[in-house]
């Protein structure tokens, strides 16, 4: 690992005072106490959808370069989706067919991934499905998952972590009759608030700095920022006008890891994590979200309430050195919130919010996947290698293993998973719903009951890969396909005779 990671410019070998010193002094990007909180947070518009002649609900998106003023005075080059920055958010019911016009203005080409969707793996938005300059890409689909907190990015092979960093990213909300039934704070930007938290480097001048975008100096898991920006809002504050809020919480920045919490550590509820809603309401003061993971909770105000919304040192399970490379030691101010002298009264959370089925039982072998220096088996990505072929709706049991000394992550696209153990123990509550994304500890051992989609192609894959941007670019993926039993022998002539795009 230290040779590989040395090649890619992390240096590791200085004397040992002076990189102690190092640590606390260079590595140091927390603002807290920094902030004036002078912003009103910006709300992403919901994106209203046309209807075609097939009566599908039909959503525009135009991918463009615009200046984004993140800092006072200054202009920034970003990259946004129907505006300058970030894109609107897009949001369908369960049941209901949806298409989406991709048109790509940018100088390159891209792709737009819809993370956490069930759909079939030729609309899935991975590397295989390219976006050329001045080109328009038409996926469709039918929405048929429950109510939860999606969101689509770049996925262009190799160059993700650029793409996402300079500004491609909303949300995909999903409802359903279901959720729809319970007493939750409903009112999108009132009290049902989404939350892009991302960190940025941002020079006096305006201009990114991507300097250490892919491993540059000691960035071990990516380009950490002291920038903190939410919804592309930097300094922000939300006014609170009820006396319940639910935060969609999307941690969509390129490395670092939050781990969120108030600064006077009142209590929240958590009620959905990326995949849809918990069983019953969790309370919590702190939770950990890697890049990727999202999480809904709900907070309670009082007249008159300021409090911070922080990200604190988080517990990555790193050594020392790793752990504060990695982001683990900064502590940083996200947002602040203001609530009116008299709030709207707002209904008691349920006790319950839904019976989601219990962790389905795997069947066959498990498939081990152990991550290495950005491999996964010791491989690094390959365009033209299938590394697993998988039955359509079967469920398999998949052991991820981190025998590094380095912070990972893991997601899997055309599936959602729950966690059985970690090292053997039952998973923290938190962790319990089903996911599509999930922060793995150095030197641990994660079993997953991986939940397989019914759609059947033996020539798009879908993916699974680190989240962490610069790990993922660096290799850290691999594809798989889905099958029913009537499409498996097709599956070897696929992979000999299709050429992948991109």
């Amino acid at each position: 690992m230290i040779k590989s990671l040395a090649a890619a410019g992390i240096v590791l070998v200085t004397p040992a005072a002076g990189f102690v010193g190092w640590l606390w002094v260079d590595s140091d990007r927390g603002n807290a106490g920094n902030l004036s909180f002078r912003n009103a947070l910006k709300i992403p518009p919901l994106l209203d959808p046309t209807v075609d002649s097939d009566g599908r609900k039909r959503f525009r998106l135009e991918l463009g370069e615009a200046y984004t003023e993140f800092l006072p005075g200054t202009r920034t080059a970003t990259w946004g989706a129907n505006g300058p920055y970030l894109g609107p958010t897009l949001r369908a019911r369960r049941g209901q067919r949806v298409a989406v016009d991709v048109r790509n203005r940018l100088p390159e080409q891209t792709t737009v991934h819809w993370h956490g969707m069930h759909l079939p793996a030729e609309m899935d938005g991975g590397p295989h499905n390219p976006i050329g300059v001045g080109a328009t890409w038409q996926p469709y689909w039918t929405i048929n998952q429950p109510a939860a907190t999606l969101w689509y990015h770049p996925h262009l092979h190799e160059v993700t972590a650029q793409h996402v960093y300079r500004g491609v990213a909303g949300l995909f909300i999903v409802d359903d009759p279901d959720a729809d039934a319970l007493p939750l704070p409903k009112r999108y930007g009132v009290d049902d608030v989404p939350l892009i938290v991302q960190d940025k480097k941002i020079k006096d001048d305006g201009t990114l700095d991507t300097s250490r975008m892919n491993f540059g100096g000691l960035a071990i898991t990516g380009l950490l920022g002291d920038k903190i920006v939410v919804n592309g809002t930097y300094d922000p504050h939300f006014r609170v006008t009820t006396e319940l809020v639910r935060l969609r919480l999307l941690n969509a920045a390129n490395a670092r890891i939050f781990h969120f919490g108030f600064a006077d550590d009142r209590e929240f509820t958590l009620i959905a994590s990326d995949s849809g809603l918990s069983q019953v309401p969790q309370p919590m003061e702190r939770i950990m979200l890697s890049p990727g993971e999202r999480a809904e909770i709900v907070v309670r105000f009082r007249p008159g309430d300021d409090v911070i919304l922080k990200s604190f040192p988080a517990p990555l399970g790193a050594n020392f050195a790793y752990a504060r490379l990695a982001g683990g030691g900064d502590e940083h101010d996200v947002i602040r919130f203001l609530a009116a002298d008299a709030l709207r009264p707002s209904a008691a959370l349920p006790a319950a919010l839904g019976a989601p089925p219990a962790a389905p039982r795997p069947s066959g072998e498990p498939f081990r996947l152990e991550m290495g220096d950005f491999t996964f088996n010791g491989q690094t990505m390959d365009m033209q290698r299938l590394d697993r072929v998988v039955a359509s709706e079967s469920v398999e049991r998949w052991e991820i293993i981190n025998n590094q000394a380095i912070p990972h992550n893991f997601h899997v696209h055309g599936a959602s998973f729950h966690v059985l153990d970690i090292d053997g123990e039952p998973p923290p509550g938190h962790l319990r719903g089903v996911k599509d994304t999930v922060y793995v500890a150095p030197n641990s051992t994660m079993n997953l009951a991986v939940s397989f989609l019914p759609h059947s192609d033996p020539e798009f894959p879908y993916m699974f890969h680190c989240h962490l941007l610069a790990h993922e670019d660096a290799g850290m993926m691999g594809q798989f396909v889905t099958v029913s039993e009537a499409d498996r022998a097709l599956v070897r002539q696929a992979v000999t005779t299709h050429q992948h795009g991109g």
